[in-house]
């Protein structure tokens, strides 16, 4: 099973790059099944029912979130009624939406997708290690092939996991800082892991917004309203081979590809 899982979209430009890019992705490396993290997708912060349907039609199969899930109130119903968005199961009992939802390619074959999210230097959520661990018992009596968005800040929060979770799951994927990094490989029992997918969007930008008031921030510590860039697009993710029966992960390849440089398009 070849699974894509691209990371964070940020606002149009993001959106756009997904739309452009997936169904060539799709043809090189004969992916079976696509997943995105969308919390950002919706001009930086949140979802809305036309953005989510816009990265279905592009091809998408599963959607996940993190702590912006929640920023467009238009999106709350879409969490609460669609079966294949998923946002951080550690949220507070009541929370609307799901932590985890599956996704069938046939009669004998699924996949399953965990959203989770880390404490260090973000909201003080229930354990993730604990709820994740909960969640396996009921995941795995559906399917041996699962993959966990670990929306978290720190790495070593983020390495941790992948190790706690190492033969449990088929991969551990890392979203939320924006920058994709390069320690992708599988674990010794079979786990698929990388720290983070990196971002879908517009990189002529401070994590996907424009730089300038963010420096000014930074410099003055004032608040300023941050609005999404557009310049230089990029879509990062990763393509993962799962051996369907035992779901251990064969292998993993960090995607990267610029509008602007033609030789790293499929």
């Amino acid at each position: 099973m070849k699974v894509l899982f691209i990371g964070d979209i940020v606002g149009g430009t993001g959106r756009k790059m997904v739309q452009d890019f997936l169904p060539k992705i799709k043809s090189k490396y004969e992916i079976d099944v696509t997943l995105i993290n969308v919390e950002n997708m919706a001009g930086g912060f949140g979802i809305t029912p036309t953005t989510v349907e816009e990265m279905y039609q592009a091809g998408a199969n599963l959607l996940s979130g993190g702590n912006h899930s929640f920023d467009k109130k238009e999106g709350i119903a879409v969490l609460e009624d669609d079966p294949y968005i998923v946002r951080p199961a550690n949220f507070p009992e009541g929370t609307p939406g799901r932590g985890w939802a599956s996704y069938s390619l046939s009669a004998d074959k699924k996949i399953a997708l965990i959203n989770i999210m880390g404490r260090t230097f973000m909201d003080p959520l229930d354990c993730p290690f604990t709820k994740v661990t909960e969640l396996l018992k009921e995941v795995k009596k559906i399917t041996p092939n699962v993959i966990v968005d670990f929306h978290a800040e720190a790495t070593s929060e983020k390495v941790a996991m992948g190790w706690h979770l190492d033969g449990k799951v088929s991969a551990v994927v890392g979203t939320h800082t924006h920058i994709q990094t390069a320690d992708e490989r599988v674990l010794e029992q079979g786990t698929a892991y990388i720290s983070d997918l990196g971002m879908t969007g517009p990189y002529d930008s401070v994590i996907g917004m424009k730089k300038e008031p963010i420096i000014e921030k930074f410099i003055t510590k004032r608040g300023r309203k941050f609005e999404t860039a557009s310049q230089d697009p990029w879509l990062c993710g990763v393509v993962i081979d799962i051996d369907e029966t035992s779901g251990k992960a064969r292998s993993i390849e960090r995607l990267r590809i610029e509008r602007k440089d033609e030789s790293t398009h499929p």
